[in-house]
């Protein structure tokens, strides 16, 4: 089986804690600066895969522009959690009470979403997805490097804890320009997912 490597993209514009970010949100002269650090790639990387969410697009970018390699694949299944437009450009400490009150029972009811947003279900259904997507991909194009988000990460590397892995995701996020090797162990759930209704 071809390894596969995930990696975060590079901080981006108004980024602080508990930030969500607009769609739209672009790499910092800094977050490019990240991503130059991050190189060398490991050894034997033959293709990229991204995000098609712009942080994550340029990252992949200026990747494949400095080592040459293709980037074979952009894909929705690799975005970021979809926060509902009402968080979009807000922090903690404005969060609206419909947000806040989705975060008191998310962990309860799973499948909950809060309005256009994805629920915990919904994203750890993506991040099996996900998982397959890549293992199919390297199996075409060889070693491969992906491109995407900490939450997303976060829920992709631990698929067995199921929709709860959400919380530990966003409890300890990915640095920017962080990579790590994803191992067939994290992309193998123990059990379905929760198919509980809100």
């Amino acid at each position: 089986m071809a390894d596969i490597w995930l990696m975060r993209h590079g901080a981006y514009e108004g980024h602080r804690p508990g930030y969500h970010a607009p769609h739209e949100a672009a790499l910092t002269l800094e977050g490019r600066d990240q991503v130059r650090r991050s190189l060398p790639l490991p050894d034997g990387i033959t293709a990229i895969v991204t995000s098609p969410i712009p942080r994550a697009r340029q990252t992949a970018m200026l990747i494949a522009h400095l080592t040459n390699l293709p980037i074979v694949a952009t894909s929705g299944f690799l975005a970021e959690w979809r926060a509902p437009s009402i968080v979009l450009g807000r922090s903690a400490e404005t969060y609206p009470p419909a947000y806040r009150a989705w975060r008191s029972c998310r962990l309860a009811k799973p499948s909950l979403r809060c309005e256009d947003g994805e629920s915990l279900t919904d994203l750890h259904t993506r991040a099996r997805h996900c998982a397959a997507f890549l293992h199919h991909t390297a199996g075409r194009h060889g070693p491969l490097l992906a491109v995407s988000h900490t939450l997303l990460l976060g829920v992709l590397t631990r698929l067995p804890e199921g929709p709860t892995a959400f919380t530990t995701a966003a409890s300890n996020p990915w640095h920017f320009a962080e990579r790590r090797r994803f191992t067939p162990q994290q992309s193998a759930p123990t059990s379905p997912p929760c198919s509980s209704t809100a």
